[in-house]
């Protein structure tokens, strides 16, 4: 059973800055893609920042500059840096990941979220 755990949310003034962790558990053969998305009240679920198992490296451009994301192989972790936090970026985040399991077969995975607010 493949599990996505975030952590690192909460409550920071506007201009203070975050670290969201996502750690993949479970059985599989290998991480495609790892992404943060989230989701304001009465809004949709929106992208944040993506990273592919190349690097490859996409943001909204309402965090680019801001945020940064980054993955660290070996623990099987994404992580989201979000530096100069505004108050529009409060939402809860969801940690996704493409996984592939023992077969190549290709699944999406979403973690439960993590609560951030930026009070202004």
């Amino acid at each position: 059973q493949v599990q996505l755990v975030e952590s690192g949310g909460g409550l920071v003034q506007a201009g203070g800055s975050l670290r969201l962790s996502c750690v993949v558990s479970g059985n599989f053969f290998a991480i495609n893609y790892m992404g943060w998305y989230r989701q304001a009240p009465g809004k949709q679920r929106e992208l944040v920042a993506t990273i592919t198992s190349g690097d490859k490296i996409t943001y909204a451009d309402s965090v680019k500059g801001r945020f940064t994301i980054s993955r660290d192989y070996f623990k099987n972790t994404a992580y989201l840096q979000m530096n100069t936090l505004k108050s529009e970026d409060t939402a809860v985040y969801y940690c996704n990941a493409i996984i592939r399991d023992w077969n190549s077969a290709a699944a999406d995975y979403w973690g439960q979220g993590t609560q951030v607010t930026v009070s202004s």
